[in-house]
């Protein structure tokens, strides 16, 4: 690896794509949105995930998204990038261009759809890709929370691969957890596991987790950033505080315990914030008067953590 396994040790921000009006990847705020994750304190990003609009840009953009990350991060952190799919060739295909970027990590996920997969089969697409990948693999594990399961027993043969450099677990299971400690365990060293459950992160690094990969850590990264410190001096006790006041923090900018106003919530929170020019996104999130002032709220209460 071009960076070494220390760099896992933290907090990671699975980035949110700053858009044009016309939904095309914004180079003015991408930029300043890198040097912002820089500020907060994030060790590395993780682009073109579900936070990152990735499955709804058009390829040229998201290879487009690859390209001015890679420039603008400028090797002082690394770059991870999803390339799932729907089948091996397409993720292969994905791959090509993003390597070609100069992205540091392939990041693979379940494929979106998925006619009665067998775990074998699932299996199988996984090293496919990791066979056409000339950089280190993550893997983005969600458990049940995506329409084509990987099991844990599956996940378990991938983490064995020394081509998997990390694993990114958001499925807030035991099962998972258990298979990934066991795996680091084994691996001595060249595995790395990041929470991925921004609502309740707090045990899963106490239990031997390296660092939090946060879908909201274009904005709360230095709360991550200090959850994380506070673990590793034996503070957990204080760390969980935080956690449950970040909680509130989400629920604020995200619509809700709902979510309703999710990433429409954490885009129009970077514009007022100056990083983002525009809150456009690819889904259907849409900002709720409600949500509005709450965000003011936010941004009045907890500035020492938005502006560090």
């Amino acid at each position: 690896m071009k960076f070494g396994m220390n760099v896992f040790d933290g907090a990671w921000s699975a980035m949110s794509t700053p858009l044009t009006l016309d939904g095309r990847v914004d180079a003015d705020a991408l930029e300043k949105l890198v040097e912002h994750q820089l500020k907060l304190g994030i060790k590395g990003l993780f682009i073109g995930g579900t936070a990152g609009e990735g499955p709804f840009l058009a390829d040229a953009e998201r290879a487009r998204l690859a390209k001015l990350t890679v420039r603008f991060a400028a090797g002082r952190m690394p770059v991870a990038m999803q390339v799932t799919d729907n089948s091996a060739e397409r993720m292969v295909e994905n791959l090509g261009r993003y390597q070609d970027e100069g992205i540091d990590i392939a990041v693979v996920a379940p494929p979106f759809f998925q006619l009665d997969a067998t775990q074998d089969f699932l299996y199988d697409i996984y090293c496919k890709v990791m066979d056409a990948c000339q950089i280190p693999v993550g893997l983005y594990n969600l458990g049940k929370n995506t329409r084509t399961l990987v099991t844990p027993e599956t996940l378990a043969r991938l983490l064995e691969d020394p081509r998997v450099v990390l694993v990114k677990d958001s499925s807030s299971e035991d099962a998972y957890e258990q298979v990934i400690l066991a795996a680091k365990a084994r691996r001595g060293g060249t595995l790395a596991a990041l929470c991925g459950d921004e609502f309740n992160s707090v045990h899963y690094m106490r239990d031997g987790y390296d660092g939090v990969l946060f879908g909201g850590g274009c904005f709360n990264g230095a709360y991550a950033a200090e959850m994380h410190r506070l673990v590793r001096a034996g503070k957990a006790d204080e760390a969980q505080k935080l956690q449950e006041h970040l909680d509130e923090v989400l629920y604020k900018v995200f619509g809700g315990r709902e979510l309703t106003c999710w990433l429409a919530g954490q885009k129009e929170l970077m514009v007022r914030l100056g990083v983002f020019n525009t809150a456009r996104t690819l889904l259907n999130y849409r900002l709720t008067d409600e949500c509005s002032k709450a965000i003011d709220g936010v941004l009045r209460d907890e500035a020492k953590w938005l502006l560090p």
